[in-house]
Formats: structure tokens, sequence, C-alpha cells
């Protein structure tokens, strides 16, 4: 561990010890925090034994046990301790010699792989106490991620290494995978995540399809990240993607980031009326868009937060269907869903549930302030 690496570990762990809860009620409210205990025990009463809700997707497994952390529930501690170890367990026993942590499609290898190593890095700078089988996997896992990063800096969907990466949506995963891992004090080379900040990056479209503007020209007109590197697919979800994964590596200035942010806030401020047991957007959306604002925080996490949290309290299904109470799906107030089932149900819960707890800010990756050491650690990333 290097001296940059090493401070960061500490950082994180002084602000876990006294996490910052809830500003007031512009961030939690009663009926919030009502909602973030009824979800929580609709995932509790309807975990499998195994530890996991009927999904083999390892990565979903791991965003049920990260809705428990965000309210701090801790691994074997607390009232939910048992239910975050059992999904915890789930995916640990199941990761490939390989490091992989995916058992279902191979098209999935890298959304769940990405995802799951984020969790266990959260669970990994959340405890106190050493757990081996989890850092073993944690590694394993971090290392995968490092051989198969294509040569231009992005991720394919089946983890081998490929001359260029796929999309957008792939990259972040395996971002956030990477920054939880510096969060809990592994080592990450340098040059894995300067190439994943250039990828990101090129993912950026001004408006008018005008890539090959110069930079100056750019920085005036309108844009966004895209989920292609050709300006296709100019989402909410890839804006918020494209914002967190700069925030995540201390790019705080990027310019590209008001861009972006100018893009969520416009969705978020026109939300439809809400909907029975839907979230804002769609899950993956609701997920980085509640990140972005967090991360970027000041007016745009003040005025755009509780439109998500009120949103959140009032499509919670109730009581009336005692077997969803509590719950909420994948779909997002205009549709969008791709998660159907039980499966639906658990990523829909999840998410929801860890917008609830974000004022909490429990999670090693969501506690308060700018690291400037990340800012140093990667200045040399250009912008």
């Amino acid at each position: 561990m290097n001296g940059r690496t090493l401070l960061i570990a500490i950082c994180s762990f002084c602000l876990l010890v006294h996490p910052v809860r809830g500003e007031g009620e512009w961030e939690i409210t009663a009926e919030s925090e009502q909602a973030l205990e009824l979800g929580l025990k609709w995932l509790a009463d309807h975990q499998g034994p195994e530890g996991n809700w009927t999904s083999n997707d390892l990565g979903l497994v791991g965003l049920g046990a990260m809705a428990f952390m965000a309210a701090g529930h801790q691994p074997g501690r607390g009232k939910y301790g048992d239910h975050v170890k059992r999904a915890l367990d789930y995916v640990i026993q199941r990761a490939k010699p390989s490091g992989l942590l995916n058992i279902s499609n191979s098209q999935r290898d890298m959304y769940n792989h990405g995802l799951a190593t984020f969790v266990l890095g959260q669970a990994n700078g959340m405890t106190s106490t050493q757990d081996r089988r989890l850092n073993k996997t944690l590694d394993n896992a971090l290392r995968l991620i490092a051989n198969t990063q294509a040569e231009d800096g992005g991720w394919d969907y089946r983890a081998r290494r490929q001359p260029r990466g796929h999309d957008l949506s792939l990259a972040v995963m395996q971002a956030k995978a990477l920054r939880s891992a510096v969060d809990s004090g592994l080592e990450v080379p340098n040059e894995v995540i300067d190439l994943a900040i250039r990828s990101v990056r090129d993912h950026y479209a001004p408006q008018n399809g005008r890539r090959d503007a110069p930079e100056s020209d750019q920085r005036q007109l309108p844009g966004q990240f895209t989920y292609t590197k050709g300006g296709g697919g100019g989402t909410i979800a890839m804006a918020a993607a494209g914002v967190v994964c700069l925030q995540e590596f201390g790019q705080y200035d990027d310019w590209r980031i008001r861009k972006n942010m100018d893009v969520i806030a416009a969705a978020v401020s026109q939300l439809p009326k809400p909907k029975a047991r839907t979230l804002p957007f769609d899950a993956y959306t609701s997920y980085y868009v509640g990140q972005a604002l967090y991360q970027v925080g000041g007016e745009d996490w003040d005025e755009q937060y509780p439109r998500l949290r009120d949103y959140l309290v009032a499509t919670q299904s109730d009581a009336k269907r005692p077997e969803l109470h509590g719950s909420w799906t994948d779909n997002g107030a205009n549709g969008g869903g791709k998660v159907g089932g039980r499966p639906g149900e658990l990523f829909g819960t999840s998410v929801a549930c860890f917008l609830l707890a974000i004022p909490n800010r429990y999670l090693p990756i969501l506690q308060e302030g700018k690291i400037e050491s990340l800012r140093q650690q990667f200045s040399g990333t250009g912008s």
C-alpha cells in the first residue's frame, strides 16, 4: 500500500467511525424513515435461505446486501446483520477461480462483476475486522477488472480483454468497483484508472454531434455523456453514469459535470405524477441519478433529492397486497425497467432503500467532502 492509498483509507475509516446523519427534514422525513424501514423489512422477509432472492445475478444479490448496509447494518451485526452476511456469503461462495463474480449468462459477466465487486468493497470498508474470504475474493475480483480492461480504457460485456470497450454502462460499473477498493485501502494501478477516466470522457458528445469541435467550442455548447463513443444513447442514465465516474476519481472540476447535471436536474424536476410501486426512473437510472446528485452536492442535491425521496415515499407498495407491502419494482415513472418478477422487486426495492438511506452516510462511498488526495493522485488525466 502506498502513502496516498493509505491516506485515503485512513480518511475513509475516520469518517466511517462518525457517520453524519441527515441535516434535517429537507433530507430525512418521518415518512422517508418509515418507508426505508418497510423496504428493509420486505427485503428481509423475502430473502431466500441461501441468501439470494430467487436471483442468481450476483450483482443484484449484492445490491440487496448494500440496501441494508446503507442503513447502517453490518455483516453479522445488528437487526439485519444476518441478512447482510447471507447475501455476501452467497456472492463470495460463487466466485469463480478467475475471480469472476457471475454465474448467470456470460453476456452479464461485467455487469454482475462490477456491481458485486463494488458492494464487496463497501462491505470491506465498513467492517472493523478483516474477513480473509472477503479480502481474497475482492483482490481476485479487482485483478480481473484490471486484466479485462480494453485498450481504450473501457470493458466488454464478457470478461475478456478487447481492443475497444463496449459502452459507458459497463465502464461506470467497473469504475465504481475500483473506487470502492480505493476506499478500502486496496491497491489499484493508476494506469487502470487513468485509462478508465479517458474512456469516460470519450463518451461525451456536444449537442448536434459536433464531437470534432475544439474543446473550447464544446464548452459553450449543451451536451452530455452517451452510451456509445459515437454519440448514441444520450439517456439520463448515461448522463448520471458519466458524472459518477468523474466524481469517483476526483475529477471534481471537469467542465462536463455541469453540462450533465443540467440534464439530470431537468429530468428530476419534470417527473410525472407518482405511479404505484415505481421508482422515479428505472432502477439502473435511479441508482446513478441519486449518486450523481449526492456527489456533486450543493443546489443540485438540495433541490432535487427531496423530489426523489418524496416520489419513493408516495409509490411504495401499501398494505393492500401484503406480499408486496414495502416493495418497489424495476420500472420507473416512464417505464424502462428490464428486470421482472422477484429479481425486479429485489432490484427496485434495493435501489429505493439505498436512495432513502443516502442521507445517513454510512457507506464509505457516501462520506462527505471532496478527497483532495484523489484529485492529486489522478491529476494527470487531463480535462
